[in-house]
């Protein structure tokens, strides 16, 4: 353990703090933790992630551990369950598309998130993990990261959308509809 570091105005730079829950590539629920002073105060404090090293806080951390653990344990075993809800789910993202398949646009984690809302299962935006946009049709196996110890894989599947004009930009992408849009206008 080093002495803290002080800046210029003798301000700390960084801080030792007590965990009140895991926290990903960080440590785990009533670990010491050496953190910057900006991501300490601005960030795990405020959120009540962890708490400043003291021997008060030490004792009080004592007493509560097991209902803190208890009640992480509950929270994993939630996430476990809607994780398996998950990997049954059918996650279909319905597209516009040329005929060779390439979408107009991508397919990112806020519509596969959007989508799971729709069939009743509440996940982050944050939690997919996408490598890079889906940018083609097809059938892809997805990872969704719920918590650091709960992860799984969901299928999507992402089809092309029933287009009236038989394949060609959509509509809003479209001239012809530019134009009409501006002939419309002029109309009036």
């Amino acid at each position: 353990p080093q002495a803290p570091r002080t800046a210029p105005g003798g301000h700390r730079i960084d801080m030792k703090l007590l965990l009140q829950r895991n926290i990903e590539n960080l440590g785990r629920l009533g670990e010491v933790v050496h953190v910057a002073d900006g991501y300490g105060r601005n960030f795990l404090l405020p959120k009540g992630y962890a708490v400043e090293l003291t021997k008060d806080n030490l004792h009080r951390f004592e007493i509560m551990k097991r209902r803190l653990i208890a009640l992480e344990q509950e929270t994993i075993q939630k996430f476990q369950l809607l994780a398996k809800e998950i990997e049954k789910a059918s996650c279909t993202i319905i597209a516009n598309s040329t005929e060779e398949g390439h979408l107009y646009g991508s397919v990112a984690a806020r519509d596969i998130a959007k989508n799971f809302a729709a069939e009743g299962l509440e996940v982050d935006p944050r939690s997919v993990l996408l490598d890079e946009p889906i940018k083609k049709l097809g059938i892809y196996k997805v990872r969704v990261r719920l918590h650091p110890d709960v992860e799984c894989e969901a299928k999507v599947w992402v089809v092309k959308g029933d287009d009236a004009e038989g394949g060609g930009a959509p509509p809003e992408f479209s001239e012809d509809a530019e134009l009409e849009e501006e002939g419309a206008e002029a109309e009036v």
